[in-house]
């Protein structure tokens, strides 16, 4: 039995066509990056950022080892990312320069960043969502202004997100493994359920 063939995704806008002086709604073809699974766990006194190296455009994977967790404000605050790579770039720089106009509070900074991504005519159109955990918070943050911190300590983000999430709050309830672990392990299963996951896995540690 064959699959159907998945419908190209599109968006639909207004333009002007040609000579004619009208505008008309059309459907333009695009071709949609996705991405990514990332996961933050604050267990038996560490907290660690894991994150994939998949990138898949369309149905191709383009990248198999992109770098999607990065440590800022020299090395204290570790983030990382899902969605538009360019937008989450221009949000980790954003976000450095309210850290080090702020001292380095995370959480400061991290509303801030939240007000700035929510109402600048330019921020407010990037696509992204951010994890950053320093040795205090772990926070996640979106363009519609959302500073959330959870309260076991996990987050996560992303296609594969959920599973990570799921299997981290189990492993952290029932076994004695470290956060590192805990994180390897989530992504693992997260890889095997999600096909815009892989398991080349980096992980960050504080």
């Amino acid at each position: 039995m064959t699959e159907p063939t998945p419908k190209p995704e599109g968006v639909e806008v207004k333009v002007k066509i040609a000579n004619s002086g009208k505008r008309k709604n059309v459907t333009v073809t695009m071709m949609v990056i996705r991405s990514t699974t990332i996961i933050a766990v604050r267990h038996k006194n560490k907290v660690v950022v894991a994150g994939d190296g998949q990138v898949t455009m369309g149905n191709t994977v383009v990248k198999h080892a992109a770098r999607k967790v990065r440590r800022l404000y020299n090395g204290q605050v570790i983030t990382g990312f899902a969605g538009a790579t360019a937008d989450a770039f221009t949000l980790f720089d954003k976000l450095e320069q309210r850290l080090e106009q702020y001292k380095g509070n995370l959480l400061r900074a991290a509303v801030e960043l939240a007000k700035d991504w929510r109402t600048d005519k330019i921020l407010r159109r990037l696509e992204a969502f951010l994890i950053a955990v320093d040795e205090n918070s772990s926070l996640l943050l979106s363009g519609a202004g959302d500073v959330i911190e959870p309260d076991d300590g996990i987050l996560a983000i992303g296609s594969g997100g959920p599973f990570a999430q799921a299997a981290a709050k189990a492993l952290v309830k029932h076994s004695d493994l470290s956060a590192e672990e805990i994180c390897r392990e989530a992504m693992s299963i997260a890889a095997s359920i999600c096909v815009y996951t892989n398991e080349n896995i980096l992980l960050e540690t504080l």
